[in-house]
């Protein structure tokens, strides 16, 4: 099945979990992939093996804070690989610390990242869109962002933040043909949650309690993303817009 054959995917964050589980399945159906990371190496390393692969794939060193680096990493994509046809908003940045234990510098970073970063690459890729009457915006934001959770009160303000913004750009760009939505993970088997277990006094009681809460019994996995972005991004989804889906194993149920 190639329901991206042709098309331009741009996957933010593609160096890490997430985003290099998404870029290979994108690639594995077809599309031509802007493998986009502030890490340049890790996204040279995802695009190196799709390439291996028999893919398109260009890897991009990007500050998505940089609205400078921004421009630069959309014009380089177009440039290389063509018109983007499909955005992936995964980048992001978490801080697992109590509200009250936080500092403004750790505002402004994470909301820099997690809201700002994203701002920036939408405002970047979406005039074309609009352009040419069509495109797939699919944002990653949280499941923190639909039920809240304890110690990422600034993530998932800027998380609940993407949510309405998802929203809102649905509602004004429905007529040129550009859609978008939200895939909010639960707890991922990651390098972020990772940070987190291994910074704990038990590292594997933490990781136990989050199996035992997660009522599929497992920690998720970045390939466990890549059937519902994959459908948002695809033609299978032209009449959905502004619709949120979590994958989250059954941890949390928003209605």
């Amino acid at each position: 099945m190639s329901r991206f054959e042709g098309k331009v995917v741009v996957v933010t964050g593609g160096g890490g979990g997430i985003g290099g589980a998404l870029c290979r399945s994108f690639a594995s159906e077809g599309a031509a992939i802007g493998v986009l990371d502030r890490d340049e190496a890790a996204a040279q390393a995802i695009a190196d093996a799709l390439t291996s692969d028999g893919a398109r794939a260009l890897a991009i060193g990007c500050d998505i804070t940089e609205r400078t680096s921004v421009d630069a990493a959309v014009e380089q994509t177009n440039a290389e690989l063509g018109p983007i046809d499909v955005l992936v908003n995964n980048a992001g940045w978490d801080l697992f610390v109590p509200f009250l234990d936080t500092a403004p510098e750790d505002w402004s970073r994470l909301i820099d990242i997690n809201l700002v970063g994203s701002l920036n690459m939408h405002h970047a890729v979406l005039p074309a869109m609009v352009e040419r009457g069509g495109g797939r915006i699919v944002n990653i934001a949280s499941d923190a962002a639909r039920v809240g959770s304890s110690g990422e009160a600034v993530y998932a303000a800027c998380k609940a933040g993407i949510v309405a913004f998802s929203k809102t750009l649905a509602r004004e760009h429905s007529r040129h043909g550009v859609t978008f939505n939200v895939v909010c993970p639960g707890p991922t088997d990651t390098a972020l949650l990772a940070t987190v277990t291994d910074a704990a006094p038990n590292p594997e009681k933490l990781r136990e309690a989050f199996r035992r809460a997660i009522p599929i019994g497992r920690l998720g996995q970045p390939e466990d993303l890549a059937g519902a972005v994959l459908f948002f991004a695809s033609d299978d989804a032209a009449f959905v817009t502004g619709q949120v889906l979590s994958v989250s194993g059954g941890l949390t149920m928003a209605g």
